[in-house]
C-alpha cells in the first residue's frame, strides 16, 4: 500500500558527516574525500535500483561525476560545523515499477529542486527483501550558484550602524551608499573600564580609546535570500505537497490503482493526533474493517448475538407449538425460519469478513513490527559501535596517523549505517502511524489483542453456525409436514409473507450494524438461504393466476348467409 513518507535532513559536519560520504553511501560507490583524506568505498552495499545526477543549467558540466560534485562542496565549506547538503528520503509506492518510481523522481526533482538552482543526487534503495521498503534519497546542494557557474554565499556579513540615535544593519555593499548618507559603523571603546559600542565621531568627541578592529555586527549576518527561502518552514511545506502531488498523479495513471497519499498531518485531516485503544488510527482501522474495534466491543456484541439467538430459539418454540396443518400457519412457519436463517448467514458471513480482515492486517503488520525492532536493536549495537571507536580515536596520539584514519573511515561508515538506519525506523513508524516508540508500544499491545478478538469472532462464528444447522433441520421438519397440502396455495400464501418477512430480517441487522450495515452482504445472504433450501423462486401459482386474471369472454362469430340462400 502506497503511504507517505517525505523526511528532511542537513548533512553537517558538525553532525559528524560528510557530503562525500553521503553521496558515495546513497549511490554504492567510491568516492575519495579530498577534505579529510578518507576512502569512502560502498562497493558492496546491496539494493541499489537506479542512480543519477541533475544539475542546473548554470552548474560546470563537470559535476555531473558525483565525486567532483561533492568534493567541490567539501571545498568550499571551510568551518567544522559547515551545512553541506540537503537530503531527503521519500517512501516510493510499491503499486509502481521501477520506471515509474524513476519517472516520478526525474519530474519532482526537476520542477522543485534543479529548476530552482540546486544540484540534485538521487538514488533508489529496493532493500533485500525487494518491494518490502522501496525508498530513495535525494541530496541537494544548499548554496546557490551564481550564473558563471561559482557558488554564492549563504550569508554575508552585516554591520550594525548607526545616525542620529537609529540603528540599522548594511552589507558592504550597501555601507558605501549608506556612509554618504551620514550612517557610521560601530566599534567597541573603553568608557570608565567597560567596553561600548558608538560610532567614531561619538568617541572622538570623548577621546575614548578603541578597544579593537571589529566592527559592531548582527550574529548570523544576512542570509542570502535564496538559501533563506530553501531553509523556511514554508517551502519544506511547499515540497511536502509537491511531492503527494505528483506522487498521485503518477498512480492515477493507472485506473486499477486506487492507493492516495496525503501529506497532510492528521490534525489537518481531522484524525485524532495519537492512536488510543478506543478511539485512535487502529480501533478506526478495525471500524473500517466492518468489525468491532476492541474487547470491551467484543464482549457487548457477543452478548447482543446471545440475546439474538435467544429470541429465535424462543420464536421457534412457539412455532412449533402453533403449527398444526393449515396453510397459513405453515407458509408463516416456514418463512419465519427463512426469514432466520437469513439473519444468521448474514452474522456468520459478517465475522468471518472480520476474521479475514484482521487475519490480513496482522499478517501484514507483524513483519514491519519485526523490522522495526531489529533495526533498534542494530542501531544500539552500531551506536555503542560508533562510540567506541571515537574513544579509541581520542585516546591515540597524533604520530598515529595511519591507524587514525583507518578508524576515521570506519567512524564514517557506521554514521552513515546509522543515517540510513535512522530513515528506515523513522518510515516504519509513519506506516503504523506511530509518532514516536511509545506510540509503536502501545501499537504492539494492540495488535496482540487483536488474538483474543479472533478468538472471540471464532466463537460467535461456531454458535450461530450451530443455530444455523439447527434452523435448517426444524425447516426441513416442518417441510415435510407441509407435504399433504396443496403445494400451490402454500407458495401463494408464502409468496405474500416473503417480502414483510425479508424486510424483518433487514430491520434486524440494520438496527444491530447501524452504518456498517451491507446491502450487498444481505443480497448475498439471501442468495445462500436460497441454495441451501433448494429454492426455485416461482411466479404466483397457475390457480392465483386464473383467480385474478379474467379470461377473454370468445364471441360467436355469425355465420354468413351465402348469396345462394337469399
Amino acid at each position: 500500500m502506497a503511504i507517505y513518507h517525505l523526511e528532511a535532513k542537513v548533512i553537517s559536519r558538525g553532525a559528524g558527516r560528510s557530503a562525500v560520504a553521503a553521496s558515495a553511501y546513497l549511490s554504492c560507490s567510491q568516492i575519495y574525500n579530498d577534505y579529510d583524506g578518507i576512502q569512502h568505498d560502498y562497493t558492496r552495499k546491496r539494493g541499489l535500483v537506479w542512480q543519477e545526477v541533475f544539475l542546473p543549467p548554470i552548474a560546470p558540466a563537470a559535476w555531473s561525476d558525483r565525486s567532483v560534485l561533492w568534493n567541490a562542496v567539501e571545498e568550499n565549506e571551510k568551518t567544522k560545523d559547515s551545512r553541506l547538503a540537503r537530503e531527503f528520503v521519500v517512501a516510493l509506492p510499491i503499486e509502481l515499477g521501477k520506471a515509474d518510481w524513476k519517472s516520478l523522481l526525474t519530474e519532482f526533482i526537476q520542477d522543485n529542486f534543479v529548476a530552482d538552482g540546486m544540484c540534485a543526487d538521487v538514488a533508489i534503495h529496493d532493500p533485500y527483501p525487494p518491494g518490502h521498503n522501496p525508498h530513495a534519497h535525494i541530496m541537494l546542494t544548499v548554496r546557490p550558484l551564481q550564473e558563471n557557474g561559482k557558488w554564492q554565499h549563504k550569508t554575508e556579513k552585516e554591520y550594525l550602524c548607526v545616525k542620529d540615535g537609529e540603528e540599522r544593519g548594511f552589507t558592504s555593499a550597501e555601507y558605501k551608499a549608506a556612509q554618504a548618507e551620514g550612517w557610521e559603523k560601530q566599534y567597541q571603546y573603553k568608557v570608565r573600564g567597560k567596553k561600548t559600542y558608538m560610532a567614531p565621531s561619538e568617541a572622538e568627541k570623548h577621546g575614548y580609546e578603541r578597544a579593537n578592529k571589529y566592527p559592531k555586527s548582527t550574529k548570523y549576518g544576512r542570509q542570502n535570500p535564496i538559501s533563506q527561502r530553501w531553509n523556511s518552514d514554508e517551502q519544506l511545506l511547499i515540497w511536502r505537497e509537491n511531492w503527494a502531488t505528483v506522487t498521485n498523479r503518477h498512480l492515477a495513471q493507472y485506473p486499477e490503482i486506487a492507493a492516495r497519499i496525503d501529506h497532510r498531518s492528521h490534525a489537518a485531516r481531522g484524525l485524532d493526533e495519537l492512536p488510543t485503544i478506543h478511539e485512535g488510527y487502529h480501533a478506526r482501522k478495525l471500524e473500517a474493517m466492518g468489525i468491532v474495534s476492541d474487547r470491551c466491543e467484543i464482549n457487548r456484541q457477543i452478548k447482543a448475538d446471545n440475546t439474538l439467538l435467544r429470541e429465535l430459539k424462543a420464536q421457534l418454540k412457539k412455532l412449533a407449538d402453533a403449527v398444526k396443518t393449515s396453510i397459513p400457519e405453515l407458509a408463516n412457519a416456514l418463512e419465519t425460519l427463512r426469514e432466520n436463517m437469513i439473519v444468521l448467514v448474514y452474522r456468520i458471513s459478517h465475522i468471518r469478513i472480520g476474521k479475514q480482515k484482521i487475519s490480513d492486517y496482522v499478517d501484514a503488520v507483524k513483519p514491519v513490527m519485526e523490522r522495526y525492532t531489529e533495526i533498534k536493536q542494530e542501531i544500539k549495537e552500531k551506536s555503542a559501535e560508533r562510540k567506541q571507536l571515537r574513544a579509541e580515536q581520542d585516546s591515540l596520539s597524533f604520530v598515529h596517523v595511519i591507524k587514525h584514519q583507518k578508524l576515521s573511515e570506519q567512524v564514517a561508515t557506521l554514521t552513515e549505517d546509522l543515517e540510513e538506519l535512522k530513515s528506515e525506523k523513522s518510515m516504519l513508524l509513519n506506516s503504523m502511524e506511530c509518532a514516536d516508540d511509545a506510540a509503536f508500544s502501545k501499537f504492539k499491545k494492540e495488535v496482540k489483542n487483536l488474538d483474543t478478538q479472533m478468538e472471540a469472532l471464532g466463537q460467535a462464528e461456531a454458535k450461530f453456525t450451530a443455530e444455523l444447522d439447527s434452523t435448517l433441520e426444524r425447516y426441513r421438519d416442518l417441510a415435510k409436514t407441509a407435504a399433504d397440502v396443496d403445494a400451490d396455495e402454500l407458495t401463494d400464501a408464502r409468496m405474500e409473507l416473503r417480502p414483510e418477512k425479508e424486510q424483518s430480517a433487514s430491520d434486524q441487522l440494520q438496527n444491530l450494524y447501524g452504518d456498517r450495515y451491507d446491502y450487498n452482504q444481505m443480497s448475498q445472504s439471501k442468495q445462500e438461504v436460497k441454495k441451501m433450501l433448494g429454492e426455485d423462486i416461482r411466479k404466483p401459482s397457475v390457480r392465483k393466476q386464473l383467480r385474478h386474471e379474467e379470461p377473454e369472454k370468445v364471441k360467436p362469430q355469425k355465420k354468413k348467409q351465402k348469396d345462394y340462400e337469399r
